[in-house]
């Protein structure tokens, strides 16, 4: 008889012992029955351990499909950096399963010609095992990409070229494909479950041999993986807010090094922590000539007379515009006038959003809808009012201004497909489109062939978050909207603002890179890339029993040695989905005394969050 530590898949437990009469290697899956479980569990044999003095149940099933050393390596390193359990970690993956291999692959040779700026960048990343390509929007990355693809291709290796979300540049995967044709496959969360079998087939038999997808894309089964690109590297969505709470960029990092992997960042306005922590080549030369007119606007968030008449001018120049918003919805808060409270959900401590197409109220937390009211319904008596504007409402506003225009929106609401996207896309650089209002996927690399003007409203509220990052967040993303106009000749971005001083420094008299410079010196011994942060939430229907929880630690937390409790108390959003959270923030110059100490929490309430970017 055999015995051996299962890592159940999903499941907060540690590692069980079962035993079979089978000799099973590592890594393999395999189903056991738990006691007073009607259903088999999925497991992962991490390890061959004596007969121990307990009785074992027998292993059910054992699979053909395998996880390799490299995914139990890191799954081991997530279940220890980002908290969670084992059996966690590795269900993130898709495990191998044994196929026949394709023995020939065509050779691939792209024509892409490079600059001389574009070469020194790419003699920089040959030499460096991990680099950070700091590029200005419209530099040529995407040629850069292309030509380090083609090297590891060379070398009979695989890629892995990662993206935020799922907003994959059509434009992108348009050159990818042009390039390297049948090699190349997209994976994001809304492929179909059947396409994504074939791709999985694919790249096990080698007729697939570069990835290009979002976040999940960096845990399929790669045999000889040699180089991994994460463009746009700055965007938050590489952090995932599910277990395990992983940043898919660090982990990208720690695997280079772990396992001699190439990794290239990508970025027009790269992360602090990259910038500070990584060996970067800066490319500030564009591969158009264009030249860009940016212009503030003080005024409350609304479409001024000055912001409608630079877009008629645009428009009446055959110019196409896009107008930036940080919120999808019509209003993010209904307030009363009479009483100023606004309408919150009932499950949520958030005011509720208004969607006027669905005539609706939404959250956006939990997804309670619920009809428009027509008086308030605290008091009873007064009308509510809008506090903060949205797309839909600035469609509605254009609309009713530029009658003979085709305005449309993009957002997460009415754009939820890959396919819608490159249709809008598609008409948008065709001319179908006259103006396109969007939130931040806007700014995702997009290339818009004849956008002369960008107006961005709202940018304020995204500085008046609580979150350190706050300024980075708010002018890395200006920065990148303003890359989407003028990209070939002259380009106008108008930015509504009441921080003018700020944003005008490091767009017209300074620049990104001495943005990045000036933050640092503001974060030492406070916020990373200095030293670590994590944030524990508590969360219970009992408000009373997550506060107590909250207590307990806050106790324990106290008076740690080389680990300091920088905050604690009711979270920003204070009840999401019936339970009321509460929770305390850690920092440390000891990432792993910090990592311990979030180990020692036994609260089945809590949450930890490893970096946390709040």
């Amino acid at each position: 008889m055999h015995y051996y530590e299962i890592a159940l898949l999903k499941s907060p437990l540690e590692p069980l012992t079962f035993q079979s009469e089978q000799d099973i290697r590592i890594g393999t899956l395999v189903e056991v029955k738990l006691r007073n479980r009607a259903k088999s569990s999925q497991g992962v044999v991490v390890k061959v351990v004596e007969k121990p003095s307990f009785k074992c149940v027998d292993i059910t099933t054992v699979s053909e499909s395998f996880y390799d050393a490299m995914m139990l390596q890191t799954a081991s390193f997530v279940s220890k950096y980002y908290v969670c359990s084992l059996g966690e970690a590795l269900s993130v993956y898709t495990p191998f399963y044994d196929l026949e291999t394709i023995e020939e692959t065509p050779e691939i040779k792209c024509d892409i010609e490079l600059s001389n700026e574009q070469q020194k960048a790419y003699n920089f990343i040959q030499k460096n095992p991990t680099s950070l390509l700091f590029a200005n929007t419209g530099s040529g990355k995407t040629e850069i990409y292309i030509k380090a693809i083609e090297n590891i291709l060379s070398q009979n290796k695989q890629t892995l070229l990662l993206l935020p979300e799922i907003s994959l540049s059509p434009q992108m995967e348009q050159r990818l494909k042009k390039v390297f044709k049948e090699s190349i496959a997209i994976w994001h969360s809304k492929i179909q479950k059947k396409t994504k079998q074939t791709i999985i087939e694919n790249l096990l038999s080698g007729k697939v041999k570069i990835i290009a997808g979002a976040r999940s894309a960096l845990f399929l089964p790669y045999d000889n993986l040699g180089l991994i690109i994460v463009d746009e590297e700055h965007d938050d969505s590489y952090k995932s807010d599910q277990k395990p709470r992983v940043n898919i960029k660090d982990l990208s990092i720690y695997m280079g090094k772990k396992f001699d992997i190439q990794v290239i960042l990508g970025s027009a306005t790269p992360s602090l922590s990259s910038f500070h922590k990584i060996p970067y080549i800066r490319i500030k030369k564009t591969f158009f000539d264009s030249e860009k007119q940016i212009s503030f606007v003080n005024s409350n968030l609304e479409l001024s007379a000055s912001i409608i008449e630079k877009i008629s001018q645009t428009l009446e120049n055959q110019n196409q515009v896009i107008v930036f918003l940080p919120t999808r919805a019509n209003f993010k808060y209904q307030i009363c006038k009479d009483c100023g409270k606004s309408i919150e959900c009932p499950f949520c401590s958030v005011s509720l959003s208004l969607h006027k197409n669905n005539n609706a109220l939404q959250c956006h937390y939990c997804n309670y809808t619920q009809p428009i009211d027509k008086f308030c319904p605290h008091c009873k008596t007064g009308s509510i009012e809008s506090f903060r504007l949205g797309t839909a409402q600035v469609v509605e506003e254009l609309q009713n201004t530029f009658k003979d225009k085709v305005i449309q929106k993009f957002d997460r609401d009415s754009i939820k497909t890959n396919k819608e996207l490159k249709r809008v896309i598609k008409d948008f650089n065709e001319n179908k489109i006259d103006i396109l209002v969007g939130t931040q996927m806007l700014s995702k690399g997009h290339d818009y062939h004849n956008v002369k003007l960008a107006v961005v409203l709202g940018i304020d509220s995204m500085l008046n978050m609580t979150s350190y990052k706050v300024r980075e967040k708010a002018l890395s993303l200006l920065i990148q909207i303003a890359g989407r106009s003028g990209r070939k000749g002259f380009g106008e971005v108008l930015i509504q603002t009441k921080n003018e001083d700020f944003f005008n420094n490091y767009l017209q008299i300074s620049d990104y890179e001495d943005f990045l410079r000036d933050e640092l010196k503001q974060r030492v011994d406070l916020y990373p890339p200095y030293l670590k942060l994590a944030r524990v939430v508590f969360s219970h229907t009992n408000h009373i029993l997550a506060k107590q929880e909250l207590d307990k630690y806050v106790q324990i937390f106290s008076n740690q040695k080389d680990v300091e409790l920088i905050g604690f108390g009711e979270s920003n959003i204070f009840k999401v989905a019936n339970k009321y959270r509460y929770e305390l923030l850690l920092r440390s110059k000891d990432p792993m005394r910090l990592v311990s100490l979030l180990h020692s929490i036994k609260s089945p309430h809590a949450s930890v969050d490893m970096d946390s970017l709040y």
